[in-house]
């Protein structure tokens, strides 16, 4: 983090952080968050909250599959340990619906709820109440090493295909140096390699479920995903590569070990950090690629989000947080003190007209990627879900963890495809039979 200290006194973050401050001197609230880098750098700005508010703070920083372990336990048992937790678009909705969630209706006027993007508004509300604020949002896309790219004589498109990707992967795959072709996501857990692969699917042409709640890994659009899937990483990935989410593959690119990466929108600015990245100044980004002749594209939508449960005895408080850390004034303050490069992407339509982002590499193929994600359109053959990594309904998280898991067991070699989606066909109509569908 920068050693400036600035602290930007506009007449809506005075408003935000100042009200009830007399009142909240002895008040701490408690947080838990991904281990992600734009969650991480939030914490570092903390103790200007704190200044301005009275209002301490304690974080619980855990992994992805471990946070939402966690705060589904917390939620469904009235733990009360935590006062906000980050949620996201699959949970929000159901979590609303179930009265588990304060509801975001008295977010202030300066605020300007209506500055959030529609796409992130529409995702974290339920009927039309907002029940999260987007501490930033994203959908995925290609990141590729263009230094290797043109080496190998080839020239990314736009908007690449998997084919495509295919034929670059095997181009820019280097084993002699360490350099892996392609680095994706096998880390079993729904929103780890679950989300990967369900886009993947969706780019193939397959659906988790007919219009009757069927379920449809007997179907030849998932035989064809998943096994391009294991050939593509068995033959230009690392090694391990059922073991790698996010995080391990962000890793990974940036010591210069891919050639290519597809993930979240929300990498661009670590991988193309200096401080951070080895590969910083030769990164380029493209759509998330479709199978040849689908009209699907392997994209997500997604918001990591701040929600306040129902349980917690400190609701003002929390709000207050909120207010801040998800304001257009929290953005403006890590741009002066970091870089308009490092604010929380994919969240607000004004970031996206200012000129100063706007001009970022990766900004106008983020909200590119963000607006081409369509939730309730998600699959090539009609399906009776909304989302697109995931299919919003409560059973959802608990099927797609344990098909993940067979999914893993045959990118490690320890069952065949065709075995990994003779068991997810099982596991899913087993549930969705016991769930009454």
């Amino acid at each position: 983090m920068s050693s400036k200290t600035l602290i930007r006194t506009t007449s809506a973050l005075a408003l935000c952080l100042t009200a009830s401050a007399a009142l909240a001197q002895d008040t701490t609230i408690t947080i838990a968050t991904v281990n992600n880098g734009d969650m991480i750098r939030m914490q570092g700005y903390t103790d200007q909250f704190t200044e301005a508010t009275g209002i301490a703070v304690e974080w619980v920083t855990l992994e992805e599959n471990v946070l939402r372990q966690r705060v589904t336990t917390d939620i469904t048992t009235n733990g009360g340990q935590f006062d906000i937790m980050t949620i996201g678009m699959y949970e929000t909705p159901i979590w609303g619906a179930n009265g588990w969630l304060v509801p975001l209706d008295n977010l202030s006027e300066e605020y300007n709820v209506d500055d959030i993007l529609p796409a992130m508004r529409g995702g974290l509300s339920h009927e039309g109440t907002l029940y999260a604020a987007p501490f930033y949002g994203e959908s995925s896309m290609v990141m590729y090493r263009t230094d290797l790219m043109e080496a190998a004589g080839l020239e990314m498109p736009e908007a690449p295909t998997w084919q495509f990707i295919r034929e670059a992967a095997a181009a820019m795959d280097d084993p002699e140096n360490g350099v892996n072709g392609i680095c994706l996501r096998g880390k079993p857990g729904w929103g780890e390699g679950g989300a990967f692969i369900t886009v993947t699917g969706n780019s193939f042409g397959a659906r988790w479920f007919d219009e009757n709640w069927t379920p449809q890994f007997d179907q030849p659009e998932w035989a064809e995903a998943l096994n391009f899937f294991v050939n593509l990483m068995n033959d230009y990935g690392p090694d391990g590569y059922e073991n790698n989410g996010f995080n391990e593959n962000l890793s990974l690119f940036q010591q210069g070990l891919c050639g290519m990466w597809i993930d979240a929108t929300v990498a661009a600015s670590f991988v193309t950090n200096p401080d951070d990245s080895e590969v910083a100044d030769s990164v380029g980004f493209a759509l998330a690629p479709n199978s040849e002749g689908v009209d699907r594209r392997s994209n997500w939508l997604w918001a990591w989000a701040l929600a306040i449960p129902a349980g917690t005895q400190q609701a003002d408080a929390a709000l207050q947080f909120i207010e801040w850390a998800t304001s257009a004034d929290y953005i403006e303050l890590v741009a002066e003190n970091e870089g308009w490069a490092n604010v929380p992407p994919g969240a607000r339509t004004s970031l996206y007209e200012n000129p100063d982002y706007i001009s970022v590499p990766f900004a106008q193929m983020t909200l590119d990627s963000i607006l081409a994600a369509d939730p309730n359109n998600p699959t090539v053959d009609p399906v009776p879900y909304v989302g697109i990594q995931f299919a919003a309904i409560p059973e959802f998280a608990g099927i797609a963890t344990e098909v993940s898991q067979e999914f893993a067991a045959a990118y490690a070699g320890q069952q065949s495809v065709e075995e990994a989606l003779e068991n997810a066909q099982a596991i899913a109509s087993e549930a969705m039979e016991a769930a009454g569908y």
